[in-house]
């Protein structure tokens, strides 16, 4: 799965883009510099029912922004990207 394809799927189980998910994990203070994965992982399950994985998804977006490397964009295999921005204002409004 994409990281993108990751991000889709939080959108899916939750109803809230990974940008909106953002703004309430900045509400809570979860964004901040030290903050460790591990409570990020646990406001997901708790409050989404999200697995690790994706969990692990918006811990990335939280702590790097949209940027992924870009050794997985054109590559092959299942974990492959499109472009090393990932889109986070939710899949209606993703540019094709």
């Amino acid at each position: 799965m994409s990281f993108q394809a990751y991000l889709d799927t939080i959108e899916d189980r939750t109803g809230l883009t990974p940008r909106q998910l953002t703004a309430l994990a900045h509400e809570r203070g979860l964004d901040a510099p030290g903050t460790k994965a591990a409570d990020v992982v646990a406001w997901l399950k708790d409050d989404y029912g999200l697995g690790r994985g994706h969990a692990m998804a918006m811990v990335h977006v939280l702590k790097n922004g949209p940027k992924i490397d870009s050794k997985h964009v054109g590559s092959t295999g299942m974990h492959r990207d499109e472009s090393d921005t990932l889109w986070l204002d939710g899949k209606a409004t993703k540019p094709t």
